[in-house]
């Protein structure tokens, strides 16, 4: 188990700053290991969020509403969707309703990708805690925000 101040090799003033900057290490340690699980799969972290909220959508939807629901506000969600759109795993779709509004929906390309890494997908970030501890970590930063 890991221990900021020896990983970083640092003191800290007190408490709440070692707790702030642990969880600014931690979020760029997570982030490293997505990217590195990603990358074999030719897509990043933010357009793996992109397919899964259009694979839970069921249907098409604005891109509003995908930048919306991401995990990571992004303002190049576009430029993401540009991406998945040149890899066939999107597609857009002009609004019969309103030619200025477009709606996105995943291909079968894209649900085949994302069956494909929901095999090699683990959790184990997070293996070292317990349901309990998970749930106590998700409340805390909920009450940070």
């Amino acid at each position: 188990m890991g221990d900021i101040s020896k990983d970083i090799n640092s003191t800290f003033p007190n408490s709440k700053i070692k707790a702030l900057l642990n969880i600014i290490y931690t979020a760029n340690w997570i982030s490293s290991h997505q990217n590195a699980f990603f990358k074999p799969f030719g897509i990043s972290p933010q357009q793996f969020n992109i397919l899964r909220i259009l694979r839970g959508a069921g249907e098409a939807i604005k891109v509003q509403t995908i930048k919306e629901r991401m995990l990571e506000r992004a303002p190049n969600a576009t430029r993401l969707m540009d991406k998945l759109c040149n890899k066939q795993l999107i597609e857009r779709l002009p609004c019969p309703d309103d030619r200025r509004v477009v709606h996105i929906q995943i291909t079968s390309k894209g649900l085949d990708l994302l069956s494909e890494i929901s095999k090699e997908f683990k959790e184990d970030i997070l293996e070292n805690l317990s349901e309990k501890e998970a749930n106590e970590l998700s409340d805390l930063l909920d009450k940070i925000r």
